[in-house]
This record gives structure tokens, C-alpha cells and sequence, in this order.
């Protein structure tokens, strides 16, 4: 049984580092930005400082770390939400849709309702474009939630696996309070 276990481990633990960091295949997005994130070593338990706002790959959150599972639950959200786990569910494949506080949110709920298993939504304070697509490795800034580059980002990356687990969803993860909380603990006084 500990034999079994221990394998178990070793399997959950490869395959969230498993996979490099493959750059998403070119599209043909107006604006599209697309960088290489690094591969290894990428989990932490610390607060990370990320090179694009919002991140689009890097460190993150590990599976299992502080007692819970590592990345954010797809959904729409109204408040921010903890970057490491966000950046978790963009290894999965998920498209994580932002906008600055205060502006309207409507049509970037509709894009998720039409993917809910890969995307996150939510107020990102701070970011530089009024709304934003980011992925692991690619990102699309835009003036309009309607605006229909965002949809094909979404068409385009959602569920892809560019950050290296291809059809992991992020349908089961922790909400955002549970996330910050893990956040907190691990790291007090930060």
C-alpha cells in the first residue's frame, strides 16, 4: 500500500512538471503576444513576482501544497484572485479573462459560459489594458469585452495544454478564499 502510494505521488507530482514549456503555436490574432515561460522548476509555495500582468505561465501553486489542490476553480469572479493559483489553472489549459475594476464584465461572463471548464474571470487591479486574454505563454489586450479577438483567443487556447497538461480542467479546484488563505499561511507577514 505505501509502495502504491508513493508511486502515486511521484505520478501527480511528474505530471504537473511534465511537458516543458511548449510555446503556443502561432494564430492569427491581431495584437497577439507570445513569450516562453520557464519550464522547471515551477512550483513554489511563495509569492511570486511574474514578468507579464496578469501572468501568463511561470510558478505556481503545487498540487497538494499546503492541503490544497493547487489551482483555481474555473468561474467568474468579482474580486481578484491569488495569481500563483490562477497561473496553475493556465498550466491546464485555462484562459484567464481580466478587466479593470469597475468596468463591465458582461460579455467576458458570456465567453465563459461558453467554456466553463477552462476559463477564469475577474477584476485584475493594475493590469495595463482595459481587457486582457492570457494563457500560458500568450496574451491578447484589447479596449472592448466585445471585442471578437478575445473569443478567438479562447477558441484558440482554451483547453490547449500550452503550460504542459493538456485536458486537465480546472473545473475541480480551490475558490479564490481558499487559495488565499493557503497563500497566507505559507507565507505570514507578506
Amino acid at each position: 500500500m505505501r509502495r502504491a502510494l508513493t508511486l502515486l505521488l511521484v505520478l501527480l507530482l511528474a505530471g504537473c512538471s511534465a511537458g516543458g514549456s511548449p510555446k503556443p503555436e502561432p494564430t492569427n490574432i491581431g495584437g497577439l503576444q507570445t513569450f516562453t515561460e520557464e519550464p522547471t522548476p515551477r512550483h513554489t509555495t511563495h509569492r511570486v513576482t511574474y514578468d507579464h500582468t496578469p501572468p501568463a505561465g511561470g510558478k505556481h501553486w503545487p498540487p497538494g501544497g499546503g492541503g490544497v489542490k493547487g489551482w483555481l476553480r474555473c468561474g467568474v469572479y468579482d474580486a481578484p484572485v491569488p495569481n500563483e493559483f490562477a497561473v496553475h489553472s493556465e498550466e491546464h489549459g485555462a484562459v484567464w479573462l481580466t478587466y479593470q475594476p469597475g468596468k463591465d464584465a458582461t460579455a467576458l461572463t458570456k465567453l465563459y459560459d461558453a467554456r466553463k471548464d477552462y476559463v477564469l474571470v475577474s477584476p485584475y487591479p493594475g493590469q495595463p489594458g482595459t481587457y486582457m486574454a492570457s494563457t500560458w505563454g500568450a496574451q491578447l489586450t484589447v479596449d472592448s469585452g466585445d471585442d471578437p479577438r478575445l473569443k478567438s483567443f479562447l477558441d484558440s487556447y482554451a483547453g490547449g495544454g500550452q503550460g504542459g497538461e493538456k485536458g486537465a480542467d480546472c473545473a475541480h479546484g480551490d475558490l479564490p478564499a481558499t487559495a488565499a488563505a493557503a497563500l497566507v499561511k505559507a507565507n505570514p507577514g507578506s
